[in-house]
């Protein structure tokens, strides 16, 4: 073999290799640093249906879907808690799987979860929030009826003021992840009708369940009682949306 070929496949070798190394360091640092279920989140989970693509709270006569996006490196079993407290309310919910738990990699995966005649809202949390705008942005779908945010706000590409739709937004006040500048700024992007809640004490790592997320303030509620308050929340303006029974 020429060396010049010889060397060509060496090198080649090496490319490969590291490429290899990085990829596992890579994979290593996600599966390190993403946020897992608690125990309670674990148990609530448990009353749904799971598959590779969604998690399911099934609601006996729902009057519409909810379809959630986890935050950033958030597994999605840690929304069980509120997510079956809405399902018990009359809503069915669909928390949404991601590659690599991270909603900006298939921002579009709605589409895999929903069917075709589904009446729907879509929200997310934080990063996962900023995702679901997007999508909605680019929609028009008859059948979204409506977008919600958890510690989550839009951005340019993710507009919704010109959208028609009702939103709602949530925030608690001792969220040490939100970028607040920006949260206030992009306000702008949201529609005049948009109903803004607060929920006292809480924090952005209570939007789940799944311990306290790194740059996070301590909450001053449990986590029981803001999950709670997000289903309490999030009910109460679902009850306000037009009411278009699933089938």
């Amino acid at each position: 073999m020429p060396k010049k070929h010889y060397r060509l496949k060496h090198i080649w070798k090496i490319l490969v290799l590291i490429l290899g190394l990085i990829i596992g360091i890579g994979g290593a640092y996600l599966h390190h640093a993403t946020y897992r279920p608690t125990t309670t989140a674990q148990q609530a989970v448990r009353s749904a249906h799971t598959t590779k693509d969604v998690t399911t709270f099934k609601a006996k006569h729902s009057r519409l879907t909810v379809v959630f996006y986890p935050g950033a490196l958030v597994q999605p079993a840690s929304y069980a808690p509120w997510a079956q407290q809405v399902a018990q309310a009359g809503y069915t919910v669909k928390i949404v799987h991601f590659p690599l738990n991270l909603a900006v990699l298939a921002p579009d995966k709605v589409h895999e979860v929903i069917g075709s005649d589904e009446n729907y809202v879509l929200g997310g949390h934080s990063l996962g929030g900023a995702m679901a705008a997007r999508y909605a942005h680019h929609q028009h779908n008859p059948h979204l009826k409506g977008v919600f945010f958890l510690a989550a706000y839009a951005d340019q590409k993710g507009r919704l003021d010109h959208s028609g739709l009702p939103v709602l937004n949530i925030t608690g006040n001792r969220d040490g992840v939100l970028h607040w500048d920006k949260y206030s700024n992009n306000k702008k992007y949201l529609p005049t009708t948009t109903q803004f809640v607060t929920i006292p004490g809480g924090n952005h790592s209570g939007f789940g369940s799944y311990g306290l997320q790194k740059g996070d303030r301590s909450a001053t509620i449990s986590n029981q009682e803001q999950q709670v308050q997000i289903a309490h929340t999030l009910t109460a303006w679902l009850h306000g949306l037009p009411t278009t029974q699933n089938k």
